[in-house]
C-alpha cells in the first residue's frame, strides 16, 4: 500500500500494544539481567514472585507473576511481531524467558514507584484512553464505541479482559511517572547542544589512499617448509580439523510410491472444513479510492500551508469541471507510490489508513472528490467503490479448500506409509523392506553434519537425525522435501587430524591470514610516513602501489568505499585541518591514509534553526540513559537482597521439559 497513507501496524495496536509490554519504559532495562533466573523456589504454575520489602517474604505478600500470564503474553507478542516463529518450541521458550524477565523488571519498578508514592488511578487511565490514536479508535468524534465493542476489541487484539488491559495501562502510566521523577534533574546545556550539532553537522571531503588486505595476502608466498613448520606449530589447531563423518544406508519414497496414491477430498470433507473455518473466510468492510497529494510538512509555516491548500483547491475545481483524475494525479501528486498509477490506492480495510483519510473513504459519497487534510498535507480524495463486510461463499473458496485438504491427506498418507516402512525395517531390516516395496537401498559416501546427499531433494533432516543416532540404533525415518527416507547409520568416522598433504591448501590460507594484519599495519604506517615526508599523498600512494581515491562531502554517518562509516572508523578526520595528512587508519580489511581537502561547518542560521530539536533529542537520550542506570541499579539491589524468587526449574529451550 502507499507509504504516505498506510499505518504499517494497525493503528489501535500501534497506539495500545505499547502499554501492554510497557515498551516506553521497561525496554530501557536490559532484557536478560545476569543472575535473574532460578533464585529461590516457587510453585510450578508461578514464573516469579517479587517482594516489595524484606519483610514481605515472611507475610507471603509478594506480587506473583504466573507462568500462564507470561506464556500468554509471549505468544501474543510473538504472533504480533514474528508469527512465522510462533510454532517453533525453542523460539517460543526463549521468547517466554525474555517476556518473563521484562514482567519481573516491570514489577520491581512498580514496587519502587509505590515506595516513592508514585501511582496512577482510574481517571489517569481514562484520560489516556481518550487521547491520541487510542482516543481516535475508542472515542471517534468524541463518542465512546460502547462497552461491548470495547470488550470485544481488547479481547480480539490482546487476548485480555478489559480489567487486565486497563491495569496494564495503569502500570505503564505509573512507570512513565517514575521515569519523569528519576530524570527530572537531567538537563542539556546550550553549550552541549551546540557542540553536538556542530559535530553532527560538520561535513568533510578528503583524498585517501587504500592498501587492501587481499593485495597483501597475494604477496605472501610461503615455501613448503614454512607451511610444514606452521602446521606442526599449530598441531592442536588441526587436531580435529577433519570433522566427524558418517555413512548412512537409506531408501526413499515419493508420493508416487505410496500404495493407492492420495485420496481426493469428498464433498462432505470440503463442506466440513468450510464450516469449521468460516471465520477465516470473512471479508472485512473495504473501500477503494484514489488521491492526489499536495504534500506539506506538519510544522510548515502559514504561508507554505496556504499555498498547498490553494493548489489542492485549484485541482479540485479542475476535477469538478470534468478534468481527468489520473492525468492530474500523474502531473501534481507528491505521493511517489501512487502518482504513476493515476493516484490509485486500491482497496483498504477500515483502520488501515491515517485517521482523517480513513474516515473520508468510508463516509464520503462515491465518485465525489473532496479535500482532506492529514499529517502529510492536502489530499484530493475520490472514493471509487465500497464493499460491506461479508463471508465468502463455499464456491468462492472451493479451490483453496481442495488444495488444503489434498495437501493434508497427502501428508497424512506419507506419514502413515513412512511409519509402516520404518516398523517393517525395524523387524526385517532395510534391505528386505526396500526389496519388498521395490525401493532402492543406497549407502552414502562418508558425509559430515553440514554435507548433502545429492540423490535427495533435501537431505538436511536425514543428516541431522543421523548425527543424533548411533550405528546400533534401529531404523528411523526423516522427511526429504519430496517424501520420506527410512535410514540407519552404518559407520562413524570420528573427527581427526589431517595429514599435511591433505590439508596443505587450508594451512596455506591460515598462514596467510595470520600474516596479513601485521603486514597491513606495517605497509599502512610506511605509506603514512612517506606521504607526510613528501607532503604528497597521491605520489606516495603511487610509489607504494596503493589505490588513490577522493570521497564525497560526508558527515559523521557517511559511508565511504573501502573505509566504511567515517564517524566510526576515522573520527579523527573531523578534527583535521584542510591540507593535513592523517596517520595510518585501520579500516579492518583495508589500511587507509587520508588528506583532508575540505571542511564545511553548519552556519549560525542553521544552528539557530535546529538547536532546539537537537537539544530535545539529546535530553531524551540522556533521560533514557539515566533511567536505565536507575532501573538496573534497583533490579541489582532486589537480586542482592533476594527479593525476587524465580521458578527454580525453568523449561529447557530445547526439550520443553
Amino acid at each position: 500500500m502507499i507509504r504516505f497513507l498506510q499505518s504499517k501496524d494497525n493503528r489501535l495496536v500501534k497506539a495500545l500494544f505499547v502499554v501492554i509490554i510497557a515498551a516506553a519504559s521497561v525496554s530501557m532495562v536490559v532484557y536478560l539481567i545476569p543472575g535473574l533466573t532460578g533464585q529461590g523456589g516457587v510453585s510450578a504454575g508461578t514464573y516469579a514472585v517479587v517482594y516489595p520489602h524484606w519483610y514481605s517474604k515472611f507475610f507471603a505478600s509478594g506480587e506473583t507473576i504466573s507462568q500462564e500470564k507470561v506464556s500468554a503474553q509471549a505468544r501474543q507478542q510473538l504472533q504480533q511481531r514474528n508469527p512465522q516463529y510462533a510454532s517453533n518450541p525453542m523460539i517460543v521458550s526463549l521468547f517466554e524467558n525474555q517476556v518473563g524477565q521484562q514482567m519481573v523488571q516491570q514489577q520491581i519498578l512498580l514496587a519502587e514507584a509505590a515506595q516513592l508514592g508514585i501511582s496512577a488511578n482510574n481517571n489517569d487511565v481514562l484520560q489516556f484512553l481518550h487521547e491520541g490514536q487510542a482516543g481516535q479508535v475508542l472515542f471517534p468524534n468524541g463518542k465512546f464505541i460502547g462497552q461491548d465493542q470495547y470488550t470485544a476489541l481488547i479481547a480480539g487484539r490482546f487476548d485480555m479482559s478489559v480489567t487486565e488491559f486497563e491495569e496494564s495501562v495503569r502500570h505503564d502510566i505509573t512507570i512513565q511517572r517514575l521515569r519523569a521523577y528519576v530524570t527530572a534533574g537531567v538537563t542539556v546545556s546550550e553549550k552541549e547542544a551546540r557542540a553536538e550539532y556542530l559535530k553532527k553537522g560538520t561535513k568533510i571531503k578528503f583524498d585517501y589512499a587504500v592498501i587492501a588486505s587481499d593485495d597483501i595476502r597475494k604477496s605472501i608466498n610461503p615455501s613448503d617448509g614454512d607451511l610444514q613448520a606452521f602446521f606442526k606449530k599449530n598441531s592442536a589447531r588441526y587436531a580435529n580439523a577433519v570433522p566427524e563423518e558418517r555413512t548412512i544406508s537409506y531408501f526413499a519414497f515419493t508420493p508416487n510410491d505410496v500404495p493407492g496414491g492420495v485420496q481426493q477430498p469428498t464433498q462432505q470433507d470440503i463442506e466440513a472444513y468450510y464450516n469449521a473455518h468460516k471465520s477465516e473466510y470473512s471479508v472485512p468492510e473495504q473501500a477503494k479510492s484514489r488521491h492526489i497529494l499536495i504534500q506539506v510538512a506538519p510544522n510548515a509555516d502559514a504561508k507554505t500551508d496556504a499555498a498547498a491548500k490553494a493548489k489542492a483547491e485549484d485541482i479540485l475545481k479542475q476535477l469538478e469541471k470534468g478534468a481527468n483524475f489520473a492525468d492530474l494525479a500523474k502531473k501534481n501528486s507528491d505521493d511517489p507510490g501512487s502518482k504513476d498509477s493515476g493516484g490509485e490506492l486500491g482497496f483498504a480495510q477500515r483502520g488501515h489508513m491515517v485517521p482523517e483519510f480513513d474516515n473520508a473513504i468510508f463516509t464520503q459519497k462515491l465518485g465525489d472528490p473532496k479535500i482532506v487534510k492529514t499529517q502529510y498535507g492536502y489530499h484530493i480524495v475520490q472514493v471509487e467503490e465500497r464493499t460491506a463486510a461479508h463471508a465468502q461463499s463455499l464456491s468462492e473458496v472451493l479451490p483453496t479448500i481442495q488444495a488444503t485438504l489434498i495437501r493434508q491427506k497427502s501428508t497424512a498418507t506419507q506419514d502413515a506409509f513412512a511409519h509402516q516402512l520404518t516398523s517393517e525395517a525395524i523387524k526385517g531390516g532395510l534391505e528386505k523392506t526396500a526389496e519388498a516395496h521395490h525401493l532402492q537401498l543406497v549407502t552414502t559416501a562418508p558425509v559430515n553434519a553440514k554435507g548433502v546427499i545429492p540423490a535427495l531433494p533435501d537431505g538436511s533432516q536425514l543428516i541431522a537425525h543421523a548425527f543424533d543416532a548411533k550405528p546400533s540404533d534401529p531404523p528411523q525415518s526423516a522427511p526429504t522435501g519430496e517424501g520420506y527416507a527410512v535410514f540407519q547409520v552404518k559407520s562413524v568416522i570420528a573427527a581427526h587430524a589431517p595429514t599435511f598433504a591433505d590439508w596443505k591448501s587450508h594451512v596455506e590460507d591460515d598462514y596467510r591470514n595470520e600474516q596479513v594484519p601485521a603486514l597491513l599495519s606495517q605497509k599502512t604506517a610506511e605509506l603514512a610516513a612517506k606521504a607526510k615526508a613528501e607532503n604528497d599523498l597521491a605520489k606516495a600512494a603511487k610509489e607504494m602501489g596503493a589505490s588513490f581515491k577522493t570521497s564525497d562531502l560526508v558527515d559523521q554517518t557517511g559511508q565511504v568505499p573501502e573505509l566504511g562509516a567515517v564517524g566510526q572508523v576515522a573520527p579523527q578526520l573531523f578534527d583535521q585541518t584542510p591540507g593535513s595528512i592523517t596517520g595510518p587508519i585501520n579500516a579492518g580489511r583495508t589500511g587507509v591514509v587520508a588528506k583532508l581537502v575540505d571542511k564545511q561547518q553548519p552556519s549560525d542560521a542553521d544552528m539557530a534553526k535546529n538547536l532546539d530539536q537537537v537539544r530535545d533529542q539529546m535530553l531524551e537520550q540522556k533521560r533514557q540513559e539515566a533511567f536505565e542506570i536507575f532501573a538496573n541499579s534497583i533490579i541489582t539491589d532486589y537480586k542482592k537482597k533476594n527479593l525476587v524468587h524465580m521458578n527454580a526449574k525453568p523449561q529447557s529451550p530445547l526439550t520443553g521439559e
